[in-house]
């Protein structure tokens, strides 16, 4: 059941066992909330709650879960085409389409997120088509779009693989997805150039919105979000960001334990597609021990709920960390897996993603270990506010 309420509260949060992210689990600990953020984290012997505090109890507390990719708001719960905005088939290569022009916060999955856990999701336009747009970010606390987004522009949402041959006429081939894209990209540096250094305005190139966002991909304003599963693909995607000095995040990666080598040396950050995922077709080497493998190899890993093409159209990645740590991935390297790791591929992790002073008071409480799969999530805070009460 939902809790909405308008004003923050100074808050008390009590727990068997907390769980910061940015240190070693703190036992019989206390989170104290005030005016939206954290004020103070420590032992309930360390920290004293002042009176007139709203005081809640839990077994264990963690920061607000952060979903590394999603389409959720764009792609809707009622999977018929008026909810579905999360791709553009009218052409392969699309960079000018802006997610916050198709974001719903309203939208049914964002609230069956919410009261899961996930308080921030990057989300935007999705795979299956070459460049199908922008990402962006936001709560999934409610309210109009303004009042939820963190960032407008993320991301440029790029895809590489089947998916994209069976969208088009064209792309066809593999060789044709990297070949249209190395065309776009000559042409934006171009135009890009044009822009710089044409000093009268009257004689610059026209402007093009299109050409505008993949020159903030070549001067690594933005990120270009890549998914590729396939080792072909990544390769592909490797090489594409090393050719225009592109800042690289590998996302799906279901072979990339089979690159890691390639991967380090790149520098490519990567968002593993959702442990649970079915393994055909792109995904047919996938393995469950992707994000362990990834993570013993020094490589970051952020978990994402990605996409489904059927209902209920996204994944919770709680239950998918859950699942990476039952797989051999360290379990607080599967914490991190959803909240700091995803907050600094996000660069926002001065404001979420962990237990700290001054930073948003996104917190969740469970009843019981977070990864056990009989565990509730109990109460939901985000911005110091109340937000869903699951376990009255």
């Amino acid at each position: 059941m939902l809790m909405m309420f308008s004003l923050q509260a100074q808050i008390a949060v009590k727990a068997d066992k907390v769980y910061t992210v940015a240190g070693d689990p703190i036992t019989n600990g206390v989170v104290l909330i005030k005016n939206g953020k954290i004020e103070k984290v420590g032992t309930a012997e360390s920290v004293k709650i002042p009176s007139g505090y709203t005081v809640y109890e839990a077994k264990v507390i963690t920061p607000g879960l952060v979903d590394a990719r999603s389409e959720v708001g764009l792609s809707g719960d009622l999977n018929i085409p008026t909810d579905q905005d999360q791709l553009e088939k009218s052409n392969p290569i699309q960079p000018d389409l802006r997610a916050i022009d198709a974001y719903n916060p309203d939208d049914t999955l964002v609230g069956y997120l919410r009261i899961n856990g996930v308080t921030t999701i990057h989300t935007g336009h999705g795979i299956g088509a070459l460049v199908s747009g922008q990402t962006m970010v936001a709560k999934t606390k409610p309210g109009l779009i303004d009042a939820v987004m963190l960032v407008p522009i993320e991301m440029l949402a790029m895809t590489l693989g089947n998916s994209v041959k069976g969208n088009f006429t064209s792309p066809g081939t593999e060789s044709k997805e990297i070949a249209m894209l190395r065309i776009e990209l000559l042409k934006a540096q171009s135009y890009q150039k044009k822009m710089d250094t044409t000093k009268d305005v009257s004689k610059q190139p026209s402007r093009d919105l299109s050409m505008e966002m993949l020159g903030k991909l070549l001067k690594g304003e933005l990120k270009a979000l890549v998914y590729a599963n396939k080792a072909t693909e990544i390769i592909s995607a490797i090489r594409l960001a090393k050719e225009f000095n592109l800042k690289l995040v590998i996302e799906g990666g279901a072979e990339a334990y089979r690159l890691i080598d390639e991967i380090k040396t790149s520098g490519a950050e990567v968002i593993v597609h959702a442990t649970m995922a079915r393994p055909y077709e792109d995904n047919a080497n996938m393995t469950l021990e992707n994000a362990a493998i990834l993570t013993k190899a020094g490589i970051p890993v952020s978990i994402e709920s990605g996409f489904e093409g059927y209902v209920p159209k996204t994944r919770v990645v709680l239950y998918e960390a859950g699942v990476a740590a039952a797989n051999e991935m360290p379990y607080q390297e599967a914490l991190k897996a959803v909240t700091i790791n995803p907050a600094k591929l996000l660069g926002l992790d001065k404001r979420i993603g962990s237990l700290e002073k001054g930073k948003d008071a996104d917190i969740i409480l469970y009843d019981g270990d977070p990864f056990e799969y009989t565990t509730h999530v109990c109460k939901v805070i985000i911005d110091g506010v109340l937000v869903a009460d699951n376990c009255k």
